[in-house]
């Protein structure tokens, strides 16, 4: 499959798929969703030669299929707020999310966001592609964010999330000193007040799995790497209190100090994933942000 640009897919019908219709090219070759397909399909973005054909219509070797996304406009305002891009590519836009920024605009940030600081770059960038959070990380988490430039990026990579194909590493540091070197918090997740912020371990929610490894022990604290194999709100910050080591500075679940710390200190620095066209193994990772190493040298 080729591209020539983010909103673009082309594929040239070769013997394995001579003969065979269009929609199996779509939901085979090309590994369209039927979401996807049915948006391409209104916006007329399913071309074979130039030309809209049926969907079981037989194809013959040499045809070239096109999909082709359509620009979506931004409902965001344009912001002149300071960003880190550690990773770009035709499909993906990753931003070191410095702590106390909010990802998108909320009914309690309206302004000031990560999606109004997007839309100020693409002034000077030349792009202009809907932004699409793959993932998303709490205002006081520093850290990887992904943003898709187009649907088919989005649906890639929510797949391999669903799949568990994407490695999601966290920097933490935890109060007290933990005992084990390595271990597994297997303990559901939910909201039993849907009016209440704070998430709690509870029998009735979702399942969720945290994978924890010791880097370094402090006085009365440690530094812990955590892998996530499920990616629930909160689900760090819930699972860590639930087993006695909340993490420094949440002022929701932890153990604050504003001496040490003042936010939460968790970091994002990791993110291993397949590229969403070419299927290379993309490793990116975030240098950990001063605020934490200062409080690992005040502990230390």
């Amino acid at each position: 499959m080729k591209h020539t640009n983010e909103n673009r897919l082309e594929f040239v019908v070769d013997d394995r798929y001579e003969g065979k219709e269009l929609k199996e090219i779509l939901y085979g070759e090309m590994r369209l969703s039927s979401r996807l397909v049915r948006r391409l399909k209104r916006n007329q973005g399913i071309l074979v030669n130039g030309n809209r054909i049926t969907f079981h219509a037989r194809l013959r070797k040499g045809d070239k299929v096109e999909v082709v996304m359509a620009d979506e406009a931004n409902q965001f305002e344009p912001e002149n707020i300071p960003i880190a891009v550690v990773y770009e590519d035709i499909d993906l836009l990753i931003v070191n999310k410095q702590p106390g920024l909010v990802v998108h605009p909320t009914k309690g940030h309206p302004t000031g966001t990560m999606a109004n600081a997007l839309v100020y770059r693409m002034k000077y960038t030349g792009e202009n592609f809907k932004i699409r959070f793959v993932n998303r990380l709490d205002r006081d988490t520093s850290g990887l964010v992904v943003i898709a430039k187009n649907p088919y990026a989005q649906q890639e990579l929510s797949k391999q999330m669903q799949k568990n194909q994407v490695e999601k590493i966290y920097l933490a540091v935890a109060k007290g000193t933990m005992e084990e070197d390595h271990g597994t918090i297997d303990a559901p997740i939910g909201r039993p007040d849907p009016e209440d912020i704070m998430r709690k371990v509870y029998e009735g929610g979702q399942p969720s799995v945290t994978h924890y490894e010791v880097v370094r022990r402090l006085k009365d604290a440690t530094v812990v790497r955590i892998k996530l194999e499920t990616g629930r709100t909160h689900q760090i910050r819930v699972h860590m209190a639930h087993i006695g080591h909340p993490l420094i500075g949440d002022e929701l679940y932890g153990y604050t100090d504003k001496e040490l710390i003042g936010r939460q200190a968790l970091h994002a620095g990791q993110l291993i994933f397949n590229q969403p066209r070419t299927k290379e193994r993309i490793e990116v990772r975030a240098p950990i942000p001063q605020d934490i190493k200062t409080l690992i040298q005040k502990l230390s």
